[in-house]
């Protein structure tokens, strides 16, 4: 199908963005990599008054250093998140997560901030953002703010922005001491969307695990945290008992929802075995 009509503005920079945003009208569509929107307008379930190309604002692109975080600007692509260096040696688990999102052609267009924004509860992303306690600088008419992971996520589809905000970039504390990262996806067929997925961080410190960090991809309508699995983990014995013993309560305070390609009590189930897998290995086990 073909879209409804729209006005369209590509500005250069953030303010020229924040500008056309408040003045679009009353349904204003921020365009990224265009991998979530292109298709919802292309079947009219979305019909924006105004979008709003962010692909010319350079300097929403690329990945930096900033003392004790790593900067990743809201419009680098997942192809680029992935290569990046920076990521390599500080986010591992970044890198990890964004190599399965979709394929190829969807990682050359998409972008970091644009995923994360979107809040889809089976994307792989959101989960590893909590897990690493990432922040989102959101920009404005007012100026700037920061939001951390565990609030941005708000409900499903549905993020801390608000009208006339935009996210500009996110960022991600450096992890420092003996930290291993894994990522463990579960999905029906090639390049789908997570049915579960898990993102673990775990610090080791005398053979023990001092702590972890989990997240977990499409166990509710935002992702979320498997806290009592990480109260289980706090100081255990990094051994393959003890993590599987932990890893049985990772679907506590969860609500998955049963839908054509899983019931609730299997995404109970395998959020458990997922969860042993990544903690495992990030372990180093």
């Amino acid at each position: 199908m073909i879209p409804a009509p729209f006005a369209y503005a590509r500005p250069t920079t953030v303010d020229e963005a924040l500008q056309a945003i408040a003045e679009g009208g009353e349904d204003v569509k921020i365009l990224a990599g265009g991998q979530s929107l292109i298709p919802v307008m292309r079947l009219r379930l979305a019909a924006p008054e105004t979008v709003v190309d962010l692909s010319k604002v350079s300097e929403l692109r690329g990945v930096r250093e900033d003392g004790d975080s790593l900067v990743i600007g809201a419009m680098t692509t997942h192809a680029d998140v992935v290569r990046d260096p920076l990521i390599q040696q500080y986010a591992p688990l970044i890198a990890e997560a964004t190599e399965t999102v979709a394929d190829r052609q969807v990682r050359h267009r998409g972008t970091f901030g644009g995923a994360l924004a979107h809040a889809d509860p089976a994307g792989d992303l959101p989960a590893v953002a909590l897990a690493l306690d990432a922040e989102f600088v959101i920009a404005g008419q007012n100026g700037r703010r920061t939001v951390p992971a565990a609030d941005f996520f708000v409900d499903y589809l549905t993020t801390a922005l608000e009208e006339g905000e935009l996210l500009v970039e996110i960022r991600v504390p450096k992890l420092t001491g003996q930290w291993g990262m894994r990522y463990e996806k579960f999905n029906r067929v090639a390049q789908a969307w997570s049915i579960v997925a898990v993102a673990a961080a775990v610090r080791r410190e005398d053979g023990h695990i001092a702590e972890a960090r989990i997240g977990l991809t499409n166990m509710g309508p935002t992702p979320l945290r498997a806290r009592a699995t990480e109260a289980a983990l706090a100081g255990a014995a990094a051994t393959p008992e003890a993590i599987a013993e932990a890893a049985r309560s990772a679907a506590e305070g969860t609500s998955p929802s049963s839908d054509l390609n899983a019931q609730a009590d299997y995404r109970e189930h395998l959020v458990q075995v997922l969860t042993r897998r990544a903690v495992s290995a990030a372990a180093g086990l």
